[in-house]
Protein backbone atom coordinates (compact mmCIF):
# COMPACT_ATOMS: atom_id res chain seq x y z
CA UNK A 1 0.00 0.00 0.00
CA UNK A 2 1.54 3.25 -1.06
CA UNK A 3 1.30 6.33 0.99
CA UNK A 4 0.63 9.59 -0.73
CA UNK A 5 1.62 12.91 0.77
CA UNK A 6 -1.47 14.87 1.59
CA UNK A 7 -1.26 18.68 1.81
CA UNK A 8 -3.55 19.94 4.53
CA UNK A 9 -4.61 23.54 4.56
CA UNK A 10 -3.43 25.55 7.56
CA UNK A 11 -6.24 26.34 9.94
CA UNK A 12 -6.63 30.09 10.08
CA UNK A 13 -8.86 32.05 12.39
CA UNK A 14 -11.06 34.38 10.42
CA UNK A 15 -10.25 37.93 11.38
CA UNK A 16 -13.34 40.02 11.84
CA UNK A 17 -12.85 42.96 9.52
CA UNK A 18 -15.19 45.82 8.87
CA UNK A 19 -14.28 48.25 6.11
CA UNK A 20 -15.92 50.24 3.39
CA UNK A 21 -19.66 50.72 3.76
CA UNK A 22 -19.97 48.68 6.96
CA UNK A 23 -17.19 50.71 8.56
CA UNK A 24 -19.05 53.85 7.63
CA UNK A 25 -22.21 52.58 9.30
CA UNK A 26 -20.45 51.77 12.56
CA UNK A 27 -18.45 55.00 12.60
CA UNK A 28 -21.45 57.08 11.60
CA UNK A 29 -23.35 55.56 14.53
CA UNK A 30 -20.47 56.43 16.84
CA UNK A 31 -19.97 59.99 15.67
CA UNK A 32 -23.59 60.98 15.18
CA UNK A 33 -24.65 59.54 18.55
CA UNK A 34 -23.02 62.47 20.33
CA UNK A 35 -25.92 64.21 22.08
CA UNK A 36 -25.46 67.58 20.42
CA UNK A 37 -25.57 65.95 16.98
CA UNK A 38 -28.04 63.16 17.69
CA UNK A 39 -30.66 65.62 18.96
CA UNK A 40 -30.27 67.87 15.92
CA UNK A 41 -28.18 70.68 17.38
CA UNK A 42 -25.67 70.98 14.53
CA UNK A 43 -25.60 71.00 10.77
CA UNK A 44 -23.75 67.83 9.72
CA UNK A 45 -21.52 67.96 6.66
CA UNK A 46 -20.44 64.48 5.62
CA UNK A 47 -18.15 62.94 3.03
CA UNK A 48 -15.44 65.55 3.54
CA UNK A 49 -12.31 63.86 2.21
CA UNK A 50 -9.95 66.65 3.30
CA UNK A 51 -11.55 70.04 3.93
CA UNK A 52 -14.64 72.00 2.96
CA UNK A 53 -14.94 75.74 2.40
CA UNK A 54 -17.90 77.42 4.10
CA UNK A 55 -18.78 80.53 2.13
CA UNK A 56 -20.15 83.60 3.91
CA UNK A 57 -21.90 86.48 2.15
CA UNK A 58 -22.53 89.86 3.75
CA UNK A 59 -24.12 92.98 2.31
CA UNK A 60 -24.46 96.56 3.46
CA UNK A 61 -27.61 98.70 2.99
CA UNK A 62 -29.55 97.41 -0.02
CA UNK A 63 -32.50 99.79 -0.23
CA UNK A 64 -32.18 103.42 -1.36
CA UNK A 65 -34.47 106.20 -2.50
CA UNK A 66 -35.91 105.70 -6.00
CA UNK A 67 -34.50 107.64 -8.94
CA UNK A 68 -34.62 107.58 -12.75
CA UNK A 69 -31.09 106.22 -12.97
CA UNK A 70 -29.57 102.89 -12.10
CA UNK A 71 -27.50 103.61 -9.04
CA UNK A 72 -25.71 100.61 -7.57
CA UNK A 73 -26.17 100.25 -3.84
CA UNK A 74 -24.66 98.13 -1.11
CA UNK A 75 -21.37 96.33 -0.89
CA UNK A 76 -21.19 92.56 -1.23
CA UNK A 77 -18.48 90.87 0.80
CA UNK A 78 -17.61 87.20 0.38
CA UNK A 79 -15.53 85.52 3.03
CA UNK A 80 -14.97 81.90 3.95
CA UNK A 81 -14.16 79.52 6.77
CA UNK A 82 -12.45 76.18 6.46
CA UNK A 83 -13.99 73.04 7.96
CA UNK A 84 -11.17 70.50 8.10
CA UNK A 85 -11.96 67.33 10.07
CA UNK A 86 -9.11 65.91 12.13
CA UNK A 87 -7.94 62.32 11.69
CA UNK A 88 -8.49 60.31 14.89
CA UNK A 89 -8.08 56.69 15.87
CA UNK A 90 -8.81 54.04 18.47
CA UNK A 91 -6.17 51.34 19.13
CA UNK A 92 -7.31 48.70 21.61
CA UNK A 93 -5.64 45.38 22.50
CA UNK A 94 -7.32 42.54 24.41
CA UNK A 95 -6.03 39.15 25.54
CA UNK A 96 -8.26 36.16 24.79
CA UNK A 97 -7.03 34.51 27.98
CA UNK A 98 -8.91 37.10 30.03
CA UNK A 99 -12.21 35.85 28.65
CA UNK A 100 -11.76 32.09 29.03
CA UNK A 101 -13.42 31.89 32.45
CA UNK A 102 -16.19 34.44 32.13
CA UNK A 103 -17.20 35.11 28.54
CA UNK A 104 -18.62 32.26 26.51
CA UNK A 105 -15.56 30.12 27.19
CA UNK A 106 -16.98 27.09 25.36
CA UNK A 107 -17.40 29.08 22.15
CA UNK A 108 -13.72 30.06 22.14
CA UNK A 109 -12.26 26.64 21.43
CA UNK A 110 -9.08 25.25 23.02
CA UNK A 111 -5.32 25.58 22.69
CA UNK A 112 -4.07 27.18 19.51
CA UNK A 113 -7.57 27.03 18.07
CA UNK A 114 -8.88 29.58 20.51
CA UNK A 115 -10.69 32.53 18.96
CA UNK A 116 -12.37 35.59 20.34
CA UNK A 117 -15.95 34.82 21.45
CA UNK A 118 -18.08 35.47 18.36
CA UNK A 119 -20.52 37.75 20.12
CA UNK A 120 -17.80 39.59 21.97
CA UNK A 121 -16.42 41.32 18.89
CA UNK A 122 -19.88 42.71 18.21
CA UNK A 123 -20.14 43.80 21.83
CA UNK A 124 -16.74 45.53 21.64
CA UNK A 125 -17.68 47.40 18.49
CA UNK A 126 -20.85 48.67 20.14
CA UNK A 127 -18.97 49.58 23.32
CA UNK A 128 -16.20 51.44 21.50
CA UNK A 129 -18.78 53.24 19.36
CA UNK A 130 -20.48 54.49 22.53
CA UNK A 131 -17.17 55.65 23.99
CA UNK A 132 -16.28 57.44 20.75
CA UNK A 133 -19.67 59.18 20.82
CA UNK A 134 -19.04 60.40 24.38
CA UNK A 135 -15.54 61.61 23.47
CA UNK A 136 -16.91 63.34 20.39
CA UNK A 137 -19.55 65.16 22.43
CA UNK A 138 -16.82 66.60 24.66
CA UNK A 139 -14.62 67.52 21.70
CA UNK A 140 -17.44 69.34 19.94
CA UNK A 141 -17.49 71.90 22.75
CA UNK A 142 -14.33 71.59 24.84
CA UNK A 143 -11.87 70.20 22.29
CA UNK A 144 -8.46 71.89 22.40
CA UNK A 145 -5.52 70.71 20.30
CA UNK A 146 -3.18 72.71 22.51
CA UNK A 147 -4.14 70.68 25.60
CA UNK A 148 -2.11 67.79 26.96
CA UNK A 149 -4.15 65.23 25.06
CA UNK A 150 -3.46 65.31 21.33
CA UNK A 151 -6.42 63.25 20.17
CA UNK A 152 -8.94 66.12 20.05
CA UNK A 153 -9.92 68.79 17.59
CA UNK A 154 -10.66 72.39 18.51
CA UNK A 155 -14.22 72.72 19.79
CA UNK A 156 -16.69 75.58 19.62
CA UNK A 157 -15.70 77.07 22.99
CA UNK A 158 -12.13 77.64 21.80
CA UNK A 159 -13.03 78.66 18.24
CA UNK A 160 -15.67 81.19 19.31
CA UNK A 161 -13.50 82.70 22.05
CA UNK A 162 -10.75 83.37 19.51
CA UNK A 163 -13.00 85.29 17.08
CA UNK A 164 -13.41 89.01 17.74
CA UNK A 165 -16.63 89.11 15.73
CA UNK A 166 -18.54 86.91 18.19
CA UNK A 167 -20.87 88.75 20.58
CA UNK A 168 -19.43 88.26 24.05
CA UNK A 169 -21.37 88.19 27.32
CA UNK A 170 -19.46 88.11 30.60
CA UNK A 171 -20.17 84.94 32.55
CA UNK A 172 -20.91 84.34 36.21
CA UNK A 173 -20.85 81.17 38.28
CA UNK A 174 -24.24 79.72 37.49
CA UNK A 175 -26.67 78.42 40.10
CA UNK A 176 -30.42 78.10 40.55
CA UNK A 177 -30.66 81.60 41.99
CA UNK A 178 -29.11 83.45 39.03
CA UNK A 179 -29.69 81.17 36.03
CA UNK A 180 -32.83 82.99 34.83
CA UNK A 181 -31.14 86.39 34.98
CA UNK A 182 -28.02 85.06 33.21
CA UNK A 183 -30.07 83.41 30.47
CA UNK A 184 -31.82 86.76 30.07
CA UNK A 185 -28.45 88.41 29.38
CA UNK A 186 -27.81 85.95 26.59
CA UNK A 187 -31.24 86.58 25.07
CA UNK A 188 -30.68 90.34 25.25
CA UNK A 189 -27.39 89.96 23.35
CA UNK A 190 -28.92 88.01 20.45
CA UNK A 191 -28.99 90.21 17.32
CA UNK A 192 -32.52 91.40 16.53
CA UNK A 193 -32.35 89.86 13.04
CA UNK A 194 -31.94 86.39 14.59
CA UNK A 195 -34.58 86.60 17.29
CA UNK A 196 -37.54 84.43 16.33
CA UNK A 197 -35.63 82.30 13.81
CA UNK A 198 -36.84 78.69 13.78
CA UNK A 199 -33.38 77.16 14.28
CA UNK A 200 -32.17 79.60 16.95
CA UNK A 201 -31.08 77.94 20.19
CA UNK A 202 -29.31 78.77 23.41
CA UNK A 203 -26.89 75.88 23.95
CA UNK A 204 -26.25 75.12 27.63
CA UNK A 205 -24.49 72.40 29.60
CA UNK A 206 -26.25 69.83 31.76
CA UNK A 207 -25.58 71.71 35.00
CA UNK A 208 -27.10 74.94 33.66
CA UNK A 209 -30.16 73.03 32.45
CA UNK A 210 -30.65 71.51 35.90
CA UNK A 211 -30.36 74.93 37.53
CA UNK A 212 -33.01 76.29 35.16
CA UNK A 213 -35.40 73.41 35.84
CA UNK A 214 -34.88 73.91 39.57
CA UNK A 215 -35.47 77.66 39.30
CA UNK A 216 -38.70 77.17 37.35
CA UNK A 217 -39.85 74.82 40.07
CA UNK A 218 -40.30 77.89 42.23
CA UNK A 219 -37.60 77.31 44.81
CA UNK A 220 -35.28 80.07 43.62
CA UNK A 221 -35.34 83.79 42.90
CA UNK A 222 -36.90 85.76 39.99
CA UNK A 223 -40.36 86.04 41.55
CA UNK A 224 -41.62 82.65 40.46
CA UNK A 225 -43.48 82.00 43.65
CA UNK A 226 -43.16 79.08 46.00
CA UNK A 227 -44.64 76.49 43.65
CA UNK A 228 -43.22 77.52 40.29
CA UNK A 229 -44.65 76.59 36.90
CA UNK A 230 -48.37 75.79 37.09
CA UNK A 231 -48.01 75.51 40.88
CA UNK A 232 -46.42 72.06 40.41
CA UNK A 233 -43.19 72.69 42.30
CA UNK A 234 -40.40 70.25 41.52
CA UNK A 235 -42.86 67.99 39.69
CA UNK A 236 -43.42 70.45 36.85
CA UNK A 237 -40.81 69.13 34.41
CA UNK A 238 -40.93 65.73 32.68
CA UNK A 239 -37.96 65.82 30.28
CA UNK A 240 -39.79 68.04 27.82
CA UNK A 241 -38.47 71.00 25.87
CA UNK A 242 -37.18 74.14 27.57
CA UNK A 243 -37.41 77.75 26.40
CA UNK A 244 -36.46 81.12 27.81
CA UNK A 245 -38.05 84.37 26.64
CA UNK A 246 -39.13 82.78 23.38
CA UNK A 247 -35.80 81.09 22.58
CA UNK A 248 -35.41 77.31 22.63
CA UNK A 249 -32.81 75.79 24.94
CA UNK A 250 -30.59 72.96 23.71
CA UNK A 251 -28.87 70.84 26.38
CA UNK A 252 -25.31 69.78 25.52
CA UNK A 253 -23.67 67.35 27.98
CA UNK A 254 -20.25 68.13 26.48
CA UNK A 255 -20.32 71.86 27.21
CA UNK A 256 -18.25 73.30 30.04
CA UNK A 257 -19.87 74.64 33.18
CA UNK A 258 -20.72 78.36 33.27
CA UNK A 259 -20.73 78.69 29.48
CA UNK A 260 -23.55 79.18 27.00
CA UNK A 261 -23.83 79.79 23.27
CA UNK A 262 -26.70 81.34 21.32
CA UNK A 263 -26.70 80.57 17.61
CA UNK A 264 -28.67 79.17 14.73
CA UNK A 265 -28.23 75.47 14.09
CA UNK A 266 -27.55 76.33 10.46
CA UNK A 267 -24.55 78.42 11.57
CA UNK A 268 -22.81 75.60 13.49
CA UNK A 269 -21.22 72.75 11.55
CA UNK A 270 -19.90 69.29 12.29
CA UNK A 271 -17.77 67.75 9.56
CA UNK A 272 -16.70 64.15 9.02
CA UNK A 273 -15.82 61.75 6.25
CA UNK A 274 -18.47 59.18 7.34
CA UNK A 275 -18.19 56.74 4.40
CA UNK A 276 -14.79 57.82 3.14
CA UNK A 277 -12.07 55.22 2.55
CA UNK A 278 -9.99 56.76 5.35
CA UNK A 279 -12.49 55.53 7.92
CA UNK A 280 -12.48 51.93 9.03
CA UNK A 281 -13.06 49.65 11.98
CA UNK A 282 -11.38 46.26 12.34
CA UNK A 283 -11.11 43.50 14.91
CA UNK A 284 -7.84 41.63 14.28
CA UNK A 285 -6.92 38.27 15.81
CA UNK A 286 -3.11 38.41 16.17
CA UNK A 287 -2.58 34.67 16.83
CA UNK A 288 -1.62 33.76 13.27
CA UNK A 289 0.61 36.80 12.95
CA UNK A 290 2.74 36.70 16.09
CA UNK A 291 1.52 33.64 18.03
CA UNK A 292 0.04 35.75 20.81
CA UNK A 293 -3.43 35.54 22.31
CA UNK A 294 -4.05 39.20 21.65
CA UNK A 295 -6.90 40.69 19.68
CA UNK A 296 -6.57 44.22 18.43
CA UNK A 297 -9.31 46.66 17.60
CA UNK A 298 -8.51 49.48 15.22
CA UNK A 299 -10.80 52.38 14.42
CA UNK A 300 -9.95 55.35 12.20
CA UNK A 301 -12.24 58.28 11.47
CA UNK A 302 -12.32 62.05 11.00
CA UNK A 303 -14.24 64.74 12.87
CA UNK A 304 -14.22 68.51 13.34
CA UNK A 305 -16.43 71.55 13.94
CA UNK A 306 -16.67 75.08 12.57
CA UNK A 307 -19.07 78.02 12.65
CA UNK A 308 -20.14 80.37 9.90
CA UNK A 309 -20.97 84.01 10.66
CA UNK A 310 -19.32 85.13 13.91
CA UNK A 311 -21.55 88.16 14.37
CA UNK A 312 -24.58 85.85 14.58
CA UNK A 313 -23.20 83.95 17.58
CA UNK A 314 -23.40 84.94 21.25
CA UNK A 315 -20.79 83.45 23.61
CA UNK A 316 -21.41 83.50 27.34
CA UNK A 317 -17.99 82.78 28.80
Amino acid sequence: MSLEKVNLATTTNITTTYAGQFAGEYIAAALLSASTIDDGGLTVKGNISYKEVIKKLATTELVSAASCDFTPTSTVTLTERILQPTELQVNLQLCKKDFISDWEAQSMGFGLAQTLPPKFSDFMIAHVAAEVAQSNELNIWQGDTAAASNNAYDGFEKLLAADAGVVDVAAATLDAANIIAELGKVVDAIPSALYGKEDLYIYVGSAAAKFYVQALGGFAASGLGANGVNNMGTQWWNNGSLTVNGVKIFVCPGMSANKMVAAQRSNLYFGTGLLNDTQEIRVLDMQDLDGSQNVRMVMRYTAGVQFGIAEDVVLYA
